[in-house]
């Protein structure tokens, strides 16, 4: 009952606010007394200018303001808005009859309470979802009349890879490739979508990447799944040497390098092998030990690394964290004689010559 009374309550409040201003006469306007009174001024000007107790000037400028009042209240005085009796007869019916019709109607369809209870999904407009498969068969169709519309295959294949088609997708990127020329994100993409197709990396699927990285050696989608390839037929090593070069020059906050990580931290636990080597964080994380104690740990992993990096210096990024962990102890020659012989290692690769000189050059080691 209590919620029926403040309903009513409402609709009362609701009605009075559109017939209150309908009930109240019209008020007469107060411009014929004004205009009496410019009139009563402008004799007053007149009068006052002949005794002298105002001059010209002073008179012709009062005037002409009590003037323009005086027009003004004429023009008000003749323009007093007139409501039709039978107008406010249809809009007081309206209000009293319509407004609580329509508004229960509503109530009643929509918002009462021993309506029974509805999924999200039937509250939700009905077509949103056939929505996407419908503009997939408009985009099919049309593509079926113009099938070299390299824009429309390059649209529909994330939707295809989003509907799990796959195939579909990988059709759509082939065709974007033909109609659009090949790029690094076309071949990777469609090298992903054969890979997804079939659960792992297949021969044309890694030829596609191989034709990405061709195209754009930063590609990172390809040697993320060239990374893949090597650890599906068991060249793990050489898996993880990709994915930590990869890591290496991932942007900053990208969302996949949580994910490659993962990968990566897989495989060494697989192995027994740790690949990771000191860095700056594992120096500042003994920061709390005794300090004997931290310089010996700090010492035996950072030769550590450096005599497994006398074995096989294949390892790019064992020798990048070797550089920073000498900067990090103050062993600044040491730095650089390991910068040296990182530089011996890749010599013919331009790359990553570019990333050690970045290294040396942020850490102020050079000669």
């Amino acid at each position: 009952m209590t919620l029926w009374f403040v309903l009513a309550m409402m609709t009362g409040a609701a009605i009075f606010a559109v017939l209150w201003p309908l009930g109240r006469r019209a008020q007469g306007l107060s411009s014929g007394h004004d205009v009496r009174v410019y009139r009563d001024q402008l004799e007053e000007i007149t009068r006052d200018e002949a005794a002298g107790r105002i001059g010209a000037a002073e008179a012709e400028a009062a005037r002409i303001e009590v003037s323009r009042r005086l027009l003004a209240a004429a023009d008000q005085e003749s323009a007093a808005p007139v409501t039709s009796p039978s107008r406010k007869r249809a809009v007081a019916i309206v209000a009293l009859v319509l407004l609580p019709l329509l508004s229960g109607g509503l109530y009643l369809a929509l918002g009462s309470p021993t309506l029974p209870g509805q999924p999200l999904s039937a509250r939700a407009n009905p077509q949103a979802a056939p929505a996407i498969e419908q503009l997939v068969a408009q985009v099919e169709a049309h593509l079926e009349s113009n099938p070299q519309d390299g824009r429309g295959w390059e649209v529909l294949a994330p939707v295809y890879m989003q509907l799990r088609r796959y195939d579909d997708a990988a059709r759509a990127r082939r065709n974007a490739i033909t109609y659009n020329g090949a790029t690094a994100k076309r071949e990777s993409d469609l090298g992903e979508a054969l890979a997804s197709a079939q659960g792992f990396v297949t021969a044309e699927a890694k030829q596609a990447f191989e034709r990405a990285l061709t195209l754009d050696g930063r590609e990172a989608k390809a040697r993320y799944f060239l990374g893949l390839a090597a650890k599906q037929d068991g060249r793990t090593t050489e898996a993880a040497a990709m994915w930590r070069d990869l890591l290496a020059s991932a942007p900053p906050g990208v969302s996949w390098a949580e994910f490659v990580r993962g990968e990566l931290a897989e495989i060494e636990q697989g192995s027994g092998q740790i690949v990771s080597g000191p860095g700056a964080e594992d120096v500042a994380a003994a920061a709390a030990m005794d300090p004997k104690q931290r310089q010996q740990m700090i010492v035996g992993m950072v030769e550590g690394l450096a005599q497994r990096l006398k074995r096989d210096g294949g390892d790019f990024e064992g020798w990048l964290r070797l550089v920073r962990a000498y900067t990090v102890l103050g062993e600044r020659d040491k730095a650089r004689v390991a910068a040296t012989e990182a530089r011996r290692t890749v010599e013919r690769d331009a790359d990553k010559l570019r990333r050690l000189d970045e290294l040396v050059k942020e850490l102020g080691l050079e000669s």
